[in-house]
C-alpha cells in the first residue's frame, strides 16, 4: 500500500522483445504494473512512434486493450494530440483500426 492507488498509470507498453526484458515491459507486463499501482485509468504510451523492436506499430496497444478488458481495467485511447480530462473524459475509441484501414485501402 506504499504506492497507489492512482487515479491514472501513464506507462510505456511498446518497443519490447524478448531479448530487452530488463529495457520495456510488454503490454501485459504494463497492465499488471497498473493493477500493482491501484491505477483506476491506464493509459497506454510509448507505442506507434517509430521502429525499435520487430512487432507490427499497432502490436502494443492491441494487446494492451484485450489484456485491460480481461482484467477489467479501464484503459484510455486518445489519439495522439487528443487531451483526456481527468475524472471526467476517457476518450477509449480504437482509432488504430480506421489508421490501418486507411492504410491497407491506398
Amino acid at each position: 500500500d506504499k504506492y497507489g492507488p492512482f487515479d491514472i498509470a501513464i506507462l510505456e507498453c511498446g518497443q519490447y522483445n524478448d531479448y530487452w526484458p530488463l529495457i520495456h515491459m510488454s503490454p501485459e507486463q504494463t497492465i499488471q504494473a497498473a493493477k500493482e499501482l491501484k491505477a483506476m485509468v491506464y493509459l497506454p504510451v510509448h507505442w506507434g512512434k517509430f521502429l525499435l523492436a520487430w512487432h507490427d506499430w499497432d502490436d502494443p496497444i492491441v494487446r494492451a486493450v484485450k489484456k485491460a478488458r480481461a482484467e477489467n481495467l479501464k484503459i484510455t485511447t486518445p489519439i495522439m494530440g487528443e487531451s483526456i480530462i481527468l475524472d471526467e473524459y476517457y476518450p477509449e475509441k480504437e482509432w488504430w483500426l480506421d489508421v490501418a484501414t486507411d492504410k491497407a485501402a491506398k
